[in-house]
């Protein structure tokens, strides 16, 4: 029915289906049962939702607030997104038996090796919260080099790299309420600055490189 629309799908992105016209661009974002319709041309939006609901029992939410465990908030300066409700039902998960924060999430020069410590008993624990921290970086881009960290540890952790895991989930509980603001102020103007480690991975020597992506002042990747 989408594609019946007019709409096309990305190259980018499966979920995402694009439709252009001489009044505008308009996005459709797919996942399962759940949608987010955009754009700057309303009179299509408009005859979109008529065919959608000719089609489906399909009920219109209004402006975007939730969706897939990001929180979208407006003001007049712009929006911003976080995922506050999803950091704390991940803490809820984990069950850390206290209250300790820490200021970064991970710490300076750390080198971990796969036989660091004794191997965990039971590894689901590990790779749901490793998999969880994964979607959380759509909004905490501060806790992807950790978490590509510890994610190269998912087949066989250990005690060492739960208690590196613990760490993040102690600073996401003191920046809980950290979110990104995209001011509507911003230009369009792309920034990249990359990083490596100069082969320095204790275990394969290889390089682990990063890079981050600025949109008019904020940070994107």
């Amino acid at each position: 029915m989408v594609t019946a629309a007019g709409f096309s799908p990305s190259f980018h992105d499966p979920a995402l289906f694009i439709h252009t016209s001489p009044r505008g661009c308009t996005l459709l974002l797919l996942y399962v049962d759940d949608m987010i319709i955009t754009g700057d041309d309303p009179k299509y939006i408009a005859f979109v939702k008529a065919r959608l609901r000719d089609q489906f029992l399909m009920t219109d939410l209004g402006h975007l607030r939730y969706f897939l465990g990001i929180e979208v908030s407006f003001t007049s300066d712009g929006f911003s997104i976080s995922q506050e409700k999803y950091i704390q039902d991940l803490l809820a998960r984990a069950a850390l038996g206290d209250e300790r924060t820490v200021e970064t999430p991970m710490e300076l020069n750390v080198k971990l090796r796969p036989t660091d410590g004794d191997p965990l008993p039971d590894l689901t624990r590990y790779r749901d919260l490793v998999r969880s921290l994964v979607y959380l970086a759509v909004t905490r881009p501060d806790i992807s080099y950790p978490v590509h960290i510890l994610s190269q540890f998912v087949s066989a952790p250990t005690t060492v790299h739960y208690s590196h895991l613990l760490r993040v989930l102690c600073y996401l509980r003191d920046t809980i309420t950290r979110r990104l603001f995209f001011p509507s102020s911003s230009s369009l103007q792309l920034q990249c600055y990359s990083d490596a480690t100069w082969a320095s991975d204790p275990t394969d020597r290889r390089s682990l490189s990063a890079y981050c992506v600025f949109l008019g002042g904020l940070l994107v990747a």
